[in-house]
């Protein structure tokens, strides 16, 4: 049985009630009229971002209800007639453009605006039609290119001659057997075609030489798929009066927990404001909370291949990739829905439909005792979450983001990776020491997926400083002269030469966000402690390509200070972009971290090392990281909860 939907669809016409809303299709439709009278907007020129110029957080929290709300917007405009591109700031409360800079894509370090969607169309139809790809689709027997699929493959930078500040995109070609096949399940490997998307031709095809093309399908329909299982029954989930959480507008309220939930193009779902009801006052935990970028390198070396690392956020963005949710299939429970307002590549609004999922779990035990001196007396409480997600597809694969507030006043994020692995073509039997061969001919490249959370602290206020802590054990002497003795050391991270941090599983190391001037019961900083899913940091050599534009990927941690124009990890504009922006500019020069605003950069991800199992689709591969209190808290905050029933179930 399909739970129902009781949506609470946001509306996109209204005025912004809160400087953090996002923005409403009113608002996007005057800053396309704004920047027209001001003489910036042509019949070429496109909108590749559109983004709400975030008030700094000293602002939001002098906000009260009822002032007035400046809302400002940094739009990226593309001249796709020359490439020409600039960042406008508008002001949409006083209807002027307040500032514009011009974006030097023709000079070092050569970044971009992100893509558009039109820049897919483009380059599967230039590609098609260069004479030398074509010729190199009949030296492979290849001639029905109606069922050819050119991939739209971000470019990145490497020194190519030729290449610098062009506008670009690699591509690769796959193939099918009919409109519905599966493409990834027939890779042409050896064939690799680089497109100017503003003088719309290739200006390189590099061709290696002919690999059979895997000719087995990849088929994970159900009708592909054999008969379906019939010893499944049915596992109902309902809550006959509703939903234990509230939403007035973009405010969220469930359990002693309240946030601003936000989404935009570039990072997707947003959490704003997220604080706990402790008694008589609302304490703050997260000014801000998103995933800022991620990063998926590839391990395959050869020339057509060694190229291959996407930046998921920053070039094709999370947020304009998401999904419209369906019922029953992508969540379950007492779903609201909400909406997600975003800009196409002409600067006009439309609506993302069931962008974000919100719905409470069962999540199993919380907490239980059974008093062995009372007669064998038993208290326990059932744990119950709250899920805010969204998914978005990025080429061939999918993922789900999951935020999740629990009743202990824990906060967990949760990444799903699935879909299908991006594959290349090899003989048959051949294997490869750069990946596994999931099928006959069929390569899929070993690779990363390199999660960058950006985690704005308010740990009981704006002042915060974080340590490192790991359990150490104590050597054997007058202290310790059995030996069973261990203890926990912690290093405060006092300035920015410190901020780059690797997570070592051996010591179990986590990291303390404390509040030097927000004391517990026992005369302590209160905190909260980010406890890591430690993997691998980035494979990629030192000095190459890769490690220059992904150089948040080197350390599990970064620490800065909050500022509002760090924004993303990799900096404002990715997209072919040398490398340096981001974490490695901010800390070229020595700041202090104590008793301040920080921003937390988290890095989290599997190294994946794909399995025959993971095709022709992959089962979701599980990565992400917890936000426990420490000491925030004086007691167990969830003593509260209400006793099941006997005989009672754990769901309504």
């Amino acid at each position: 049985m399909d739970c129902h939907d009781t949506t609470a669809h946001g509306t996109a016409a209204e005025s912004a009630a809160h400087p953090l809303d996002d923005l409403t299709a009113a608002e996007i439709t005057a800053v396309r009229r704004i920047l027209e009278e001001a003489g910036r907007v042509a019949e070429t020129t496109r909108f590749p971002l559109v983004l709400l110029d975030e008030p700094d957080r000293a602002e939001v929290a002098a906000y009260r209800s009822g002032d007035p709300v400046r809302r400002r917007v940094r739009a990226t405009l593309l001249d796709t007639a020359t490439g020409a591109a600039g960042e406008a700031l508008v002001d949409v409360t006083a209807g002027a453009v307040v500032a514009w800079r011009d974006l030097r894509t023709d000079q070092a370090p050569y970044g971009q605006p992100p893509l558009l969607f039109e820049d897919y169309e483009i380059c599967d139809r230039v590609v098609k039609a260069d004479p030398g790809w074509r010729k190199a689709m009949a030296d492979r027997g290849i001639t029905d290119l109606d069922l050819v699929v050119a991939a739209p493959l971000a470019a990145g930078s490497f020194d190519i001659p030729g290449e610098a500040g062009r506008r670009m995109l690699r591509s690769l070609t796959f193939l099918r057997c009919d409109e519905g096949d599966n493409p990834f399940a027939h890779p042409v490997a050896g064939l690799l075609a680089d497109v100017d998307l503003i003088e719309q031709r290739v200006v390189r095809l590099l061709d290696t030489g002919v690999v059979p093309v895997p000719a087995e399908c990849g088929r994970y329909e159900a009708e592909f798929t054999g008969p379906p299982r019939t010893d499944l029954r049915p596992l109902e989930i309902t809550q006959p009066e509703g939903p234990s959480f509230t939403l007035e507008g973009t405010l969220l309220r469930w359990q002693n927990w309240s946030l601003r939930v936000g989404f935009n193009a570039r990072e997707g779902l947003v959490l704003h404001q997220v604080s706990h009801r402790d008694g008589d006052r609302d304490r703050p935990v997260l000014h801000r909370a998103s995933l800022a970028e991620m990063a998926v390198p590839y391990a395959e070396p050869s020339p057509t291949r060694n190229w291959v690392c996407y930046l998921d956020a920053g070039e094709y963005l999370l947020g304009r990739n998401a999904n419209a949710l369906r019922l029953g299939c992508d969540c379950l429970g007492e779903i609201r829905y909400l909406d997600a307002v975003l800009t196409d590549d002409h600067g006009r609004p439309y609506t993302a439909p069931n962008a974000i999922c919100i719905h409470e779990e069962d999540v199993g035990l919380l907490w239980k005792h059974t008093n062995i001196f009372d007669d064998m007396a038993v208290q326990s409480r059932r744990s119950r979450r709250l899920v805010v997600s969204y998914i978005a597809t990025l080429g061939n694969y999918d993922y789900g983001f999951y935020w999740y507030l629990y009743q202990d006043g824990t906060i967990a994020f949760e990444a799903k990776s699935t879909g299908l692995v991006q594959t290349s073509g090899i003989e048959p039997g051949a294997g490869s020491p750069y990946g596994t061969e999931i099928a006959p001919g069929l390569l899929a490249p070993y690779h990363q997926h390199l999660f960058c959370a950006r985690l704005d602290m308010a740990v009981d206020g704006q002042h915060n400083t974080v340590e490192e802590v790991d359990v150490v054990p104590i050597p054997i002497g007058p202290e310790n002269p059995h030996g069973n003795a261990f203890t926990a050391r912690a290093t405060v991270l006092a300035d920015t030469s410190q901020a780059g941090r690797l997570a070592d599983p051996s010591v179990g190391r986590r990291w303390r966000i404390s509040n030097p001037g927000s004391r517990n019961r026992m005369g302590e900083p209160v905190s909260y402690t980010l406890v890591p899913q430690p993997g691998p940091v980035l494979l990629s050599q030192p000095g190459s390509s890769v490690a220059r534009r992904v150089a948040f990927g080197t350390r599990h941690l970064w620490v800065t200070p909050y500022r509002p124009e760090r924004r993303y990890p990799d900096g404002d504009y990715p997209n072919q972009h040398q490398g340096g922006a981001g974490i490695p500019e901010w800390l070229a020069e020595e700041e202090p971290l104590e008793d301040t605003a920080l921003t937390l950069w988290h890095v989290f991800g599997p190294t994946h090392l794909p399995r025959l199992e993971d095709w022709p689709v992959m089962p979701v591969d599980l990565a992400g990281f917890t936000l426990r209190p420490t000491g925030f808290f004086d007691r167990n905050p969830a003593l509260d909860l209400p006793a099941t029933a006997p005989g009672g179930h754990c769901h309504s």
